[in-house]
């Protein structure tokens, strides 16, 4: 489908990537000149355009990934190579309900509405009114709108909430050992908890709570390194660089409480 006015895409090669919104008459500069929006216009995905300077750049619809990363923040976020694992370990669903302690910039937001679909249900506290006006903008940028499946709350997740019947609770907040009640009252039985956190040992506290409870099963924490590899040629090995800690995941299932 060829680009149109308003849309979001990327320019990139293997080395930068510039992430903007075609208007008519504007331009993207780079380290190497310029391209006009103009002359992207009515293109198709794929295409190679050049900048003033003759620098050839590659122009795509953005993947999630690629506008996350790129995306205004008013805080830290949670990286794409940890966000899919959290999409994968904790089996967010279409159709999942799903509760968010913890809002930020909206990088895990943004990655659960799309994975549980209009059919799912999510909501989200943050107890900071500027980081929901950040989310809510970068949901607005990415999906053109606030979906109807998602309710934003200005509230304390460490204290009760009234949430109940959810598939999955996820928590990016510092202290995830003081949501511990809500979450039991939140998550149906057999659902599945994920927290996220940067410190071990905040993890060691939030595990050691998790198993004295009783409440839950399976308590498992991982961390996820990301290595590209340089292939070119007979040329094959390691990049020199590579994303490495951001955070670490614990993973628990809620138990029914039935022997």
């Amino acid at each position: 489908m060829p680009f149109k006015e308003g849309e979001l895409v990327i320019f990139a090669d293997r080395r930068v990537q510039f992430l903007q919104r075609l208007i008519p008459g504007e331009r993207l500069n780079t380290y190497w000149g310029y391209i006009e929006h103009d002359e992207v216009l009515g293109l198709e995905p794929g295409s190679v355009v050049k900048t003033s300077e003759g620098k050839k750049l590659y122009v795509f619809y953005p993947t999630l990934s690629n506008y996350i990363i790129k995306m205004p923040r008013k805080s830290g976020i949670i990286y794409p190579k940890d966000l899919g694992i959290i999409m994968m370990w904790a089996d967010v669903r279409p159709g999942d309900r799903v509760l968010l302690g913890g809002v930020g910039s909206g990088a895990l937001l943004l990655a659960v509405l799309r994975q549980v679909g209009p059919a799912g249900k999510v909501v989200a506290y943050d107890v900071r009114q500027d980081m929901l006006e950040c989310a809510i903008e970068n949901i607005k940028a990415c999906f053109g709108d606030l979906p109807s499946h998602l309710e934003l709350r200005l509230g304390d997740i460490y204290e009760p909430t009234g949430e109940s019947g959810f598939d999955r609770v996820l928590l990016d907040v510092p202290e995830p050992w003081r949501a511990v009640k809500t979450v039991d009252n939140a998550l149906i039985p057999g659902g599945i908890l994920c927290s996220y956190l940067p410190s071990i040992i905040q993890v060691r506290t939030f595990a050691t709570v998790l198993q004295k409870s009783g409440i839950f099963g399976l308590i498992e924490t991982v961390e996820v390194m990301l290595r590209s590899w340089h292939i070119e040629g007979r040329a094959v090995r390691p990049q020199h660089r590579m994303v490495g800690h951001t955070g670490f995941l614990t993973f628990a299932r809620k138990l029914s409480g039935q022997e």
